[in-house]
């Protein structure tokens, strides 16, 4: 069982959790310097907007970190659209792109050798090793084709989709529209599994017609349209997958899905599934043992808000906010329906905290796609990132609200309190853009979380971690042997000198369509050395290593 190694902490006051904040250095906020014209990446998000008003038009979001050449350093990978209506990218604004980090703060565009420019409308990234070589591997979500993508370890991508058998989960005889994807090692047999998002059922130019103030033409609510299943695929282990949601029941709930998270929320050594819907209940897939799952986000809480309301929800993350042990979630939503914040109580039960944790009426006016927990300052308690924008490009011609909105930054004031800070955070966070994507990772090795967001129909921009502070850190990059290769799932806990610990788990997934640094970031406040770390590997091995100085990367490979 997990909890009694990493989460006692279910007894213990929300004083204690805070401690590493208490001797955090909290002299200066949360800053983000944009560096996107000296770091030449130049990615334009291209969806191919159409006076048809087709759903995909409004979602593009894809963005991942991936250290494709294991140099140590987090290089960039963005999806895009296509022509409409042939759905095909019918000219290199649409390519995917793929750009090596220089590691002197720039980066140089090599789609073309890597062979990752696709070819139809894509959606998503997921960022796993697939077959354990110790190279990772992409997998593109799409509303055509999804695409598998293996690592060949010298700069190049080999497609091997249909050898794989995972491009196109189908329903009722079409290939669904995928909209997100993640790895996880569900059957913890040392393999990497793959989930699916698919959004809903949809046709090129056959959009219902919508008309926004009753005379201009719109995207229409998604309420318009049929829901669909997730996807679940076995990895086999040679190469080839097999589709399983049949009969581990992932199938049997129809959804709207986008973004997708996972952890272990009852400590049972099993990785569970939460997915984010679109205007219908939120999804909470139980893991029954590696053998089925069983839906239950009713029964714990999170399938509405606590106003019993089904949102918008679209980013979805799935960690520990308040370093109990136990991990919560986080979802982002549109204006007029805040972005819900469920904490895990540690019986089974989750709790809708959105009003106390002071995260409600700040997120009311705000409309929210990818997002982010990450430990911006360093200060031992996990903050909030959120990339916004409006769905309707005509928003601002029937009422008060504009396309454009700027991200938001919430810092962790401890006790599962948040406060908007993005007005202290930095000229580069009071840009208003139709943002969608965004992913969080160290882009320089220096200890600071950095991020990077997409535009629709715009330019993606570097976002810098310039925050000037005391604080002190650490980094672990997990090397599975029985496990699978990336570590994916596995849990770790951080203790400083005076006891005070703190929970993450190793996850490519995170917001919406996105995929993160796959490293385990924690600040440590004023604290220099770690004095435990524990791991618990998806193989059920425990590990013990102590006194590890801050302030470095270390690479901790599974006994």
């Amino acid at each position: 069982m997990l909890r009694p190694l990493l989460t006692v902490a279910a007894a213990v006051t929300l004083a204690a959790t805070n401690a590493i904040a208490a001797e955090a250095d909290h002299s200066s906020t949360i800053r983000f310097e944009d560096i996107t014209a000296r770091s030449g990446v130049n990615f334009v998000a291209d969806s191919s907007p159409s006076p048809n008003k087709n759903q995909p038009e409004t979602m593009i979001s894809g963005v991942a970190i991936i250290d494709y050449d294991n140099d140590g350093y987090a290089d960039l990978f963005f999806i895009n659209g296509a022509a409409i209506p042939s759905l095909k990218k019918a000219s290199p604004k649409y390519y995917n792109r793929l750009y090596h980090n220089n590691h002197d703060g720039t980066f140089t565009d090599v789609t073309e050798k890597a062979g990752l420019a696709g070819d139809g409308y894509d959606m998503g990234i997921a960022i796993g090793d697939f077959d354990n070589d110790g190279w990772p591997d992409i997998y593109v979500a799409s509303v055509t084709k999804n695409h598998l993508y293996r690592n060949n370890g010298d700069g190049t991508f080999t497609g091997v989709t249909d050898k794989a058998g995972i491009g196109a989960p189908i329903y009722k005889g079409k290939k669904m529209w995928s909209a997100a994807a993640g790895w996880l090692d569900y059957n913890n047999d040392g393999k990497l599994d793959l989930f699916v998002s698919n959004y809903c059922r949809w046709e090129v130019n056959k959009d219902p017609v919508c008309l926004s103030g009753g005379r201009l033409r719109a995207y229409c609510h998604p309420k318009f349209y049929e829901p669909l299943p997730s996807t679940l695929y076995r990895n086999n282990g040679d190469g080839t997958f097999t589709d399983v949601s049949n009969e581990t029941g992932i199938s049997k709930k129809l959804g709207k899905a986008m973004g997708v998270g996972f952890n272990d929320y009852d400590g049972d050594g099993f990785i569970d599934i939460f997915v984010a819907n679109d205007n219908m209940p939120n999804s909470l897939f139980h893991n029954l043992k590696g053998k089925a799952f069983e839906e239950v986000a009713m029964d714990v809480g999170v399938a509405y808000t606590e106003n019993g309301k089904a949102v918008s929800g679209m980013g979805a993350e799935f960690r520990d906010l308040d370093n109990d042990g136990l991990p919560d979630i986080w979802h982002t939503a549109t204006e007029l329906e805040t972005f819900p914040l469920f904490r895990n109580r540690g019986d089974g039960i989750f709790l809708d905290v959105t009003g106390r944790s002071g995260l409600a009426r700040p997120t009311l006016e705000m409309s929210g796609w990818s997002n982010g927990v990450a430990d911006f300052d360093n200060d031992g308690l996990k903050d909030l990132f959120v990339a916004r924008g409006n769905v309707l490009d005509n928003i601002a011609e029937f009422s008060n609200r504009t396309y454009a909105e700027p991200n938001s930054i919430f810092r962790n004031l401890g006790k599962m309190t948040f406060a908007d800070v993005t007005a202290q955070a930095g000229q580069a966070m009071q840009l208003a853009e139709p943002y969608r994507g965004a992913v969080i990772g160290d882009l320089f090795n220096d200890g600071h979380l950095d991020i990077v967001v997409t535009v629709l129909n715009g330019k993606a921009r570097i976002l810098r971690n310039v925050t000037s502070n005391d604080n002190n850190w650490v980094m672990f990059r997990l090397v599975g042997t029985k496990s699978n290769r990336m570590a994916i799932g596995a849990q770790l806990k951080v203790t400083t000198e005076e006891g005070n610990s703190q929970y993450d788990i190793v996850s490519t997934s995170a917001g919406y369509g996105a995929s993160r640094d796959p490293r385990a970031h924690f600040g440590l406040g004023r604290f220099k050395t770690v004095k435990q770390l524990d791991v618990r590997w998806p193989s059920g091995v425990r590990q013990v290593l102590t006194d590890l100085p801050a302030n470095q990367v270390h690479q901790i490979v599974e006994p």
